[in-house]
C-alpha cells in the first residue's frame, strides 16, 4: 500500500505536496510558487481523465442497455440513477431536466477524484518518474483550485436560477429581505454575504477533508514498513467513508442551494 520514503521526512512531504505547473508567462513546466499565471497541470489532467472515464463508462453502459437480463454494470448504473432521482425529487421538489443529471455528475465525479487518494502515495509519481516528471500531486480534490472551480460553477448556477425563477421579484427580495425597505443597505450586505458563503463553504469543506486525508497517508508512508500496512489499511477503510460522504455532501448542498434559489421569503 505504501512505499518507504527515499528522502528525509520534510523533503518527502514537500515533494508530495508540490504541483506540476505550467507557467503561462514563460511557457515552461515546473514548480512556480507564488506565480499567479500558472496552471496546476496535474490537477487539470487527473480531473479530465477521471471525468472522461466516468462519462465514457456511463455512455457505454447507456448505449448497451437493454430490457432483458441486465449486466452487473447496467444494474449498478441504473441503481445510481434511480437513487439520485429519488434524492432530487425529495430535496428539490420542482421539475427540472438539469438538476438530476447535474447531481449524478457531481457525486460520481467528485467521488472518483476523491478515490485517487486511496492509491499508494508513491504509485503515480513512480510511474511518471521515467518520463522526467518529478512532481505530480495526484488527488485533484486536494487542490483548492479545483474545489473552488467546482463551487464557482455551482455559484453561477445559483445566480442563473435566481434570475430565471424570480425575475424582477429578485431585485425586490434583495433590497427588502429580511429587514424591510428602511434597512435596504443592510439587506444588500446580508444577501452578498449569504451568497458568497455558499461557494466558499463548498470549496473549503471538500478541500480540507481531502487534503487532511492525503496528508495522513503521506505521514503513514514515512513510518517503518511493518507498521505502514496495519495503519494504512485502517485509515483506508475509514477514508472510504470520508470520500463518499464528502461527495454526497457536495451534491446535496448543490441541490439545496439551487432549491433555495427558487424559494421566496
Amino acid at each position: 500500500m505504501m512505499t518507504t520514503a527515499p528522502m528525509d521526512s520534510a523533503a518527502y512531504v514537500q515533494h508530495h505536496l508540490t504541483h506540476l505547473m505550467f507557467n503561462l508567462q514563460t511557457f515552461k513546466f515546473g514548480n512556480f510558487p507564488g506565480v499567479f499565471w500558472a496552471i496546476n497541470v496535474d490537477t487539470l489532467c487527473m480531473s479530465i481523465i477521471i471525468g472522461s472515464l466516468f462519462l465514457g463508462l456511463f455512455a457505454f453502459i447507456g448505449h448497451r442497455a437493454h430490457s432483458g437480463v441486465p449486466s452487473g454494470l447496467q444494474n449498478f448504473v441504473e441503481l445510481c440513477i434511480e437513487k439520485i432521482d429519488e434524492i432530487v425529487n425529495e430535496s428539490y421538489g420542482r421539475k427540472s431536466s438539469l438538476i438530476a443529471p447535474l447531481a449524478l455528475t457531481i457525486f460520481a465525479w467528485v467521488f472518483l477524484m476523491n478515490a485517487v487518494d486511496l492509491l499508494p502515495v508513491d504509485l503515480i509519481p513512480q510511474i511518471l518518474k521515467p518520463f522526467g516528471i518529478k512532481e505530480f500531486k495526484a488527488v485533484p480534490t486536494a487542490d483548492p483550485m479545483l474545489t473552488f472551480a467546482l463551487s464557482i460553477s455551482v455559484f453561477i448556477l445559483i445566480i442563473f436560477y435566481n434570475i430565471k425563477l424570480k425575475g424582477l421579484h429578485l431585485t425586490k427580495e434583495i433590497l427588502t429581505q429580511p429587514f424591510g425597505w428602511k434597512l435596504m443597505p443592510l439587506n444588500v450586505a446580508f444577501r452578498i454575504i449569504d451568497e458568497c458563503v455558499k461557494p466558499l463553504s463548498l470549496a473549503l469543506r471538500l478541500y480540507g477533508n481531502l487534503f487532511a486525508g492525503e496528508m495522513i497517508f503521506i505521514l503513514i508512508a514515512l513510518l517503518p514498513w511493518w507498521i505502514q500496512w496495519p495503519l494504512g489499511s485502517l485509515w483506508t477503510i475509514f477514508h472510504i467513508l470520508i470520500i463518499t460522504i464528502q461527495a454526497f455532501i457536495f451534491m446535496m448542498l448543490t441541490i439545496v442551494y439551487l432549491k433555495m434559489a427558487g424559494d421566496t421569503h
